[in-house]
């Protein structure tokens, strides 16, 4: 039985991840962050079946301790401050989880086990003002927001100790993936969050920022998958993990909107005050090195996607709703 540490693994990625690895027969042992008030609810149907234990990447002991107890055989870093806007109003915060609490990882790693494989998640953010389109694994970064220079320092330090120490250190650049689980704060599922409760009387109105952004969004699901087979190689390398199709913020919206038979139109208004101070313009994709090297391709399309989300949020409003 192979054992995995899974820094994150209340979010939306960890929990997928932790459901694949259970299915493959792994321990999983997940840390989670000292809190009064405790969110397991992504994981709650996995519980009895986890290991949880405390640490932070803003503590470097914690690491050392439970790498060293829990001896994993692979480590998936995905705790991080996520919400790029966030980013704007704590860079320093985001800056040691995203940036140095990567270092702390790998350092836990370095003097416990080299033989650990680790995984970084580094983001399409780190492209930003893009350069080239579609974007690959040798496309220069260029980002846009806090969140973003913190993501390239966790890529690069990645690459140095896999350079420095001959580490299996992997780095998957994902480009934005969703699901029924996503934070409501993203876009993706405060559209369909909004069109749920617009469709059952809940609320009148939807507003966003900027509806011309262009991403290529996927299945979390299926780009947990690329993770897990990322460290199954013989060689560490870093991938791009993406649809390759991209859509405008305006197409999730219409999608979203015409799932539950309504104009989008009506009750769609803009907000200045939404759009980011750098505005990334679009994120495109090409992850033919992950298709070639892992055999990875996606399974659910923009417009499944979607449709799920939404048909999740109207299941969960219901619910909620008098008899």
């Amino acid at each position: 039985m192979k054992t995995a540490v899974i820094s994150g693994i209340t979010g939306q990625d960890g929990s997928y991840l932790a459901e694949l690895l259970l299915e493959k027969g792994y321990r999983v042992v997940g840390l989670v962050r000292r809190s009064s008030t405790e969110n397991f609810s992504r994981i709650e149907h996995l519980r009895d079946r986890l290991e949880l234990e405390q640490a932070d990447l803003l503590d470097q002991y914690s690491l050392i301790d439970i790498v060293a107890r829990a001896q994993p055989d692979e480590v998936y870093n995905l705790a991080a401050m996520s919400f790029v806007p966030t980013s704007w109003t704590q860079p320093v915060l985001t800056a040691e989880f995203d940036a140095v609490g990567v270092v702390r990882m790998l350092e836990a790693i370095r003097l416990a086990d080299k033989n650990i494989r680790f995984y970084q998640a580094s983001s399409s953010e780190m492209f930003g003002k893009v350069q080239e389109v579609p974007q690959k694994e040798s496309t220069p970064f260029y980002p846009r927001s806090p969140y973003g220079v913190a993501k390239v320092y966790g890529h690069y330090i990645t690459l140095n100790y896999r350079e420095s120490y001959d580490l299996y250190a992997c780095s998957g650049i994902l480009f934005n993936h969703e699901s029924p689980r996503r934070g409501k704060e993203f876009v993706t599922r405060k559209v369909t969050d909004h069109v749920a409760q617009i469709k059952l009387g809940l609320c009148d109105e939807l507003r966003l920022g900027n509806l011309d952004a262009r991403r290529d969004w996927g299945f979390a699901g299926d780009y947990v998958r690329a993770m897990w087979m990322m460290l199954q190689q013989e060689k560490p390398d870093d991938y791009v993990i993406a649809t390759g199709t991209q859509h405008t913020v305006g197409d999730l919206v219409e999608v979203a909107f015409a799932h539950v038979g309504l104009d989008w139109r009506q009750y769609v208004r803009q907000d200045p005050s939404l759009i980011r101070p750098a505005e990334v313009e679009t994120l495109l994709g090409d992850a033919s090195h992950a298709r070639d090297t892992l055999g990875w391709e996606p399974e659910v399309s923009f417009e499944e996607l979607v449709q799920e989300m939404v048909d999740s949020d109207l299941a969960a409003h219901r619910s909620k709703l008098p008899s």
